[in-house]
C-alpha cells in the first residue's frame, strides 16, 4: 500500500475507459510473456469475429465472457496468450467490394502492382486479377477492423493486440497452404467428380456444415410414366422440372404394389426415355404413390440412389442455375423438340413450361396439390440449393470412415465441456455425417489451394497428378505464380500447366486458429508455449463447423486435441425470444450502451449469463450493472477515507474483534467459492456469489464497524475495523476485477501501487489460526449481528422514525450458541443501532425483542 491516498471528492464511472484504456496500453498490462514455460501459460483459442457491417452485443455478451476467464487465469499467476483475429475471408466480403470499388475478379489476368480502382466505379464491372481483387478487399476490410478495434478495447478485453491476424493475411495464407499440403501427402486430403450442393447465386460448392433446412412451399405432381404394355404408373413429385433428368424409378422391396414391376423398364413422359424400376429401403411407401422418381440430382436422397443402385448420371442443371442445351440421351425427335423448350431455363421458368407440356400431353394427371416442405439452403443464401456434379476437393472427416469418426468422438470426450451437455452436440454432429468435407469453393478472396496440374500434348488437365510447391515459397497463388520445374510461358499451354483456380472454404482457414495466433508455420517456439491451447470459447452453434473442423485438422497434423477446454456461450434473444442476427435486422450495436451505462455495466449484465445459456437483452441489467460500479466507488471511497495516512496494521497483524473475524471467515468462504467457480469456468457464479457479499458488507458490516472505525470505542478496536476493511475491500477489488475492469483499477490507484490486473488473485487465509472452538471464528457472529441489526431497523421503519433514533432495549432469545455471538458483537449493535441494552429473552428458538424509547 501506498502511505499516501488520493481519492476524488466526486468519484465517477464517466471517462474510465478512454483513461485505462490509455494506461493499459502504454504500460503493457496484458502483455504475453514469451519466456514463460508452457506449465506456467495459459493460452485461448479467441473466435475472430467475422468483419463485415458491424460489432452487436452479441459480440460484447461472449467475447466478455472470454475476457472474465483471461482476466482470473492472469491474477492467478498465469502468462495468459490471448490474441485476437479478424474473419476477413468470406463471401459477404467479395460482393461488398465488387459493389464497393466496380470491379470484377478474373482469375486468369496477371497481378498488376500499380493497379489503382476508379475514384468512382465505372458503370461497366472492370476486371482484375485475384492478388488486385485480395488487395481491394484486404483496403476495405481494415477500416472495418479499425472500427472493431476501438470497440473491443473500449470493453475492456484484456487480449495482447501484438498478436493480431487476419484470415486472409500472409501468415494465415501460409499456414493454410502447409496444412492442407500435409493433409494432401498423408491422404486425407482428395479430389472427386461427385454430385456436390451447389448454391447458384454465389456460384459455389456448399459443405455440410453450411446448410440449414427451411420450410418452403411446394407442390405435388402426379406423372404418367408408360409401362410396355401401355398401363400407366403414377409416380409423385415436387421437381418435374427434373423429368429430363430421370434415371430410375424406386419403390421400397415389401412394397406390394410395386413387387410385380421389379426388374422391369418403363419409358418417361414427354421425353420417352427408358428407365429402370427398382427396389431400395429408403423409398417411401406412405410419401405420394410410394414409387419415386430418381434424377441425377434432386436431393441427397437421388444422390444416395444413383451411388448404391449404380445408376447413369444425366446432370441438366448447370453451375449458373439454368438447364444445358441438350441431353444426349434423349434421342426421339418428339422428346429432342420438347427438351428445346426448356434448354436454357431457369430452374422456375423451367418448372413452368414442363408443367404446360405435360399438360398438353395429358401426362400430368389430377390436380398439383400444394405442400410445405423442408428444402436445404446455403446458410448465407436466398434460394434452394441444386446438386451438380463437378470436381471439388475434400478433407476426410469420419463421415465415411467409422473408424476415424469413432477417433474423433474420442478426441471430444478428451477435452473438458462447459457446460458439459454440450458435448452431445458434438458427438451427434459426427456421427450424423453422410460424407467428408467439402473445402474448394469457387470464389475469388479465400485462401487459394496450393497447386498446379499438368497439360498433356493436347492441352487437357490431368488431374490425378497435381503439382505442388516448395513449402518454402508458401504463400502462392497458382493463377500468378509457376509451379517449380516450369515457366511462366507454359502456362496453360499444352505440355505445360494449368493452375487451380479454387480457394479453400473460410473454415478450412478458421480451423487452423491455434496453428495461425500461435504462428506454427513461422515461430516454433511460440508455438511451443502455447499449443495445445487452454481454452477453446465459442458461441454453441458453431459446434458442428469450427469447433469439429478444428479438432478434424489437430488430429490429422498433431496428434492430439487443439485444446483441453471448450466453453460455450448462448445467443442473445431479442424481446420475442428470437436470436439476433444482422441477417434478421433485429440487432442492437454496444455503442450507445457505452455511452449510456458504461462499459462496466454491460460487461456485468453479459457476466450474470450462465455459459451456455441463451440470454435476453436487458437493458435493466445494465441498469443494475451501472448502479453496482457507482457503489464501489462510493463504498470504497468511505472505507479508504477511515484508514488513515501510514501504513495499518494487517489483520493477521491487529487484535481482531470476534466480528472482523467473523466476517473474514466468511470472505474466506466467498474467495473459496469464486475460485472454485472460475477453475470450473462459471464466471456467473463467481460474479453472484461476489457482489452478494459486497452488498451485504455494504449495506450491513460497514454501518456495524463505523463508529468503532473512527475510533469510538478504542485504539484496538478501531484497528481491527481498519485492518478488515482494508483486507475486504482489497479481497473484493480483485474478485470484482475479471468484470468491471475499469471502475476496480480506477479504486485500485487511489490506495495502491501498479495495475490490479497484474496483482495475484486472492489467497486464503486472512485469519491467523484461530481454536476451532472459539465464537471468533465462528461466521454466526456476523450472520446474527446482521440479523439482529435488522429487526432493530425494521422496528424503526414500521415506526416512521429515523434510523438514528433510540431503541430502549433489544432481548435476545435463542441457544447458548446464539446468545454467545450476539453478545461477541454486541458493541457493534448497541453502536449501529442506537440502542441502550441488551437482555436474554427465556424462548429456545432465536427470535429478537424491539423496545423503543418513549
Amino acid at each position: 500500500m501506498t502511505s499516501a491516498r488520493s481519492v476524488p471528492e466526486k468519484p465517477s464511472i464517466e471517462g474510465l475507459e478512454s483513461t485505462w484504456g490509455e494506461r493499459w496500453e502504454m504500460a503493457g498490462t496484458y502483455r504475453f510473456d514469451r519466456t514463460a514455460t508452457r506449465s506456467d501459460v495459459f493460452s485461448i483459442d479467441t473466435p475472430p469475429p467475422t468483419v463485415s457491417g458491424s460489432l452487436h452485443v452479441g459480440h460484447v455478451f461472449s467475447y466478455t465472457h472470454t475476457d472474465t476467464i483471461a482476466r482470473y487465469q492472469r491474477m492467478a499467476g498465469k502468462a495468459v496468450f490471448y490474441p485476437m483475429g479478424w474473419d476477413d475471408n468470406g463471401l459477404p466480403t467479395e460482393r461488398r467490394v465488387q459493389n464497393y470499388f466496380g470491379v470484377t475478379c478474373d482469375p486468369s489476368l496477371p497481378y498488376d502492382p500499380a493497379f489503382q480502382p476508379p475514384a468512382k466505379p465505372p458503370e461497366r464491372a472492370l476486371a482484375v486479377s485475384r492478388p488486385n481483387f485480395i488487395e481491394l478487399c484486404e483496403r476495405l476490410t481494415h477500416e472495418d477492423e479499425k472500427v472493431f478495434e476501438e470497440l473491443f478495447r473500449r470493453l475492456g478485453l484484456s487480449v495482447d493486440w501484438a498478436y493480431l491476424y487476419a484470415t486472409i493475411d500472409a501468415n494465415s495464407r501460409r499456414t493454410s497452404q502447409l496444412a492442407f499440403l500435409g493433409n494432401l501427402a498423408r491422404g486425407e486430403a482428395y479430389q472427386s467428380e461427385a454430385p456436390t450442393l451447389w448454391d447458384v447465386d454465389f456460384r459455389t460448392a456448399v459443405a455440410q456444415a453450411e446448410l440449414e433446412d427451411r420450410e418452403r412451399p411446394g407442390a405435388f405432381h402426379q406423372l404418367a410414366f408408360h409401362r410396355p404394355d401401355g398401363t400407366p404408373l403414377v409416380v409423385d413429385t415436387t421437381r418435374p422440372e427434373l423429368l429430363p433428368a430421370c434415371v430410375a424409378i424406386v419403390a421400397h422391396p415389401k412394397d406390394e404394389r410395386f413387387q410385380p414391376l421389379f426388374g422391369t423398364t418403363v419409358t418417361t413422359p414427354l421425353f420417352g426415355v427408358e428407365v429402370p424400376v427398382l427396389a431400395h429401403a429408403l423409398a417411401d411407401p406412405d410419401k405420394g404413390t410410394g414409387a419415386a422418381m430418381v434424377c441425377t440430382f434432386g436431393d441427397l436422397t437421388d444422390v444416395i440412389w444413383w451411388r448404391e443402385l449404380q445408376l447413369p448420371t444425366r446432370a441438366i442443371v448447370q453451375r449458373d442455375g439454368r438447364l444445358i442445351p441438350s441431353a444426349s440421351w434423349i434421342t426421339s425427335a418428339a422428346g429432342e423438340a420438347q427438351f428445346r423448350e426448356l434448354a436454357g431455363k431457369n430452374l422456375k421458368q423451367a418448372q413452368t413450361a414442363i408443367v404446360a407440356l405435360l399438360q398438353a400431353s395429358g401426362e400430368l394427371l389430377g390436380e398439383i396439390r400444394p405442400i410445405t416442405h423442408q428444402v436445404k439452403f446455403f446458410e448465407k443464401g436466398d434460394r434452394p440449393l441444386e446438386i451438380v456434379t463437378s470436381r471439388q476437393w475434400y478433407i476426410r472427416n469420419g463421415g465415411r470412415d467409422e473408424t476415424l469418426g469413432q477417433a474423433l468422438i474420442e478426441r471430444g470426450r478428451a477435452m473438458q465441456w462447459h457446460p458439459t451437455y454440450m458435448r452431445h452436440r458434438y458427438e451427434n454432429w459426427i456421427t450424423g455425417l453422410n460424407g467428408d468435407w467439402l473445402i474448394s469453393r469457387q470464389r475469388f478472396f479465400g485462401v487459394p489451394l496450393p497447386l498446379w496440374y499438368p497439360l498433356d500434348a493436347e492441352g487437357n488437365p490431368l488431374y490425378d497428378t497435381p503439382l505442388v510447391p516448395d513449402l518454402a515459397s508458401l504463400p502462392i497463388d497458382p493463377t500468378t505464380d509457376s509451379p517449380p520445374g516450369f515457366e511462366a510461358a507454359q502456362r496453360n499451354q499444352p505440355g505445360g500447366f494449368v493452375a487451380e483456380f479454387d480457394v479453400m472454404d473460410t473454415w478450412a482457414t478458421s480451423s487452423l486458429t491455434p496453428q495461425i495466433a500461435g504462428r506454427w508455420a513461422q515461430d516454433a517456439d511460440l508455438f511451443a508455449r502455447v499449443f495445445p491451447y487452454d481454452l477453446r470459447p465459442q458461441g454453441h452453434d458453431i459446434i458442428r463447423t469450427w469447433l469439429f473442423s478444428t479438432t478434424v485438422r489437430s488430429h490429422f497434423e498433431h496428434d492430439t486435441i487443439p485444446w483441453s477446454n471448450c466453453a460455450l456461450s448462448g445467443w442473445i434473444l431479442d424481446p420475442d425470444r428470437k436470436k439476433m442476427s444482422k441477417s434478421k435486422g433485429n440487432v442492437v450495436t454496444p455503442i450507445g450502451l457505452f455511452d449510456q451505462y458504461g462499459a462496466d455495466a454491460v460487461r456485468y449484465w453479459a457476466a450474470c449469463a450462465r455459459p451456455g445459456t441463451d440470454t435476453a437483452f436487458d437493458e435493466g441489467q445494465m441498469k443494475i450493472g451501472r448502479k453496482l460500479a457507482i457503489k464501489l466507488l462510493n463504498a470504497s471511497k468511505f472505507v479508504i477515507g477511515t484508514l488513515g495516512e501510514g501504513a495499518l496494521p494487517t489483520a493477521d497483524e491487529a487484535s481482531l474483534t470476534p466480528l472482523d473475524c467473523a466476517l473474514l471467515r466468511s470472505l474466506e468462504e466467498l474467495v473459496a467459492e469464486a475460485t472454485a467457480a472460475f477453475e470450473d469456468y462459471d464466471y456467473a457464479r463467481a460474479l453472484e456469489r461476489t457482489e452478494t457479499f459486497f452488498w451485504s458488507f455494504c449495506d450491513q458490516y460497514v454501518e456495524l464497524a463505523k463508529a468503532r472505525s473512527y475510533g469510538g470505542q478504542g485504539e484496538a478496536p478501531a484497528a481491527s475495523a481498519q485492518a478488515t476493511l482494508q483486507t475486504t475491500l482489497g479481497v473484493l477489488l480483485r474478485l470484482f476485477a475479471p468484470f468491471l475492469p475499469f471502475v476496480t483499477e480506477e479504486i485500485w490507484a487511489w490506495w495502491q501501487e501498479g495495475s490490479i490486473h497484474q496483482t495475484s488473485w486472492p489467497t486464503c487465509p486472512f485469519l491467523p489460526v484461530l481454536p476451532g472452538a472459539s465464537p471468533a471464528a465462528d461466521p454466526m457472529v456476523y450472520e446474527l449481528a446482521v440479523a439482529v441489526l435488522g429487526e432493530v431497523r425494521r422496528a424503526k421503519t414500521e415506526a416512521k422514525l429515523s434510523l438514528r433514533a433510540a431503541v430502549a432495549s433489544v432481548s435476545i432469545s435463542g441457544t447458548d450458541e446464539q446468545w454467545a455471538a450476539v453478545n461477541a458483537a454486541w458493541a457493534d449493535i448497541a453502536d449501529a443501532g442506537v440502542v441502550a441494552s441488551l437482555s436474554r429473552g427465556s424462548d429456545a428458538d432465536f427470535a429478537v425483542l424491539v423496545t423503543l424509547e418513549e
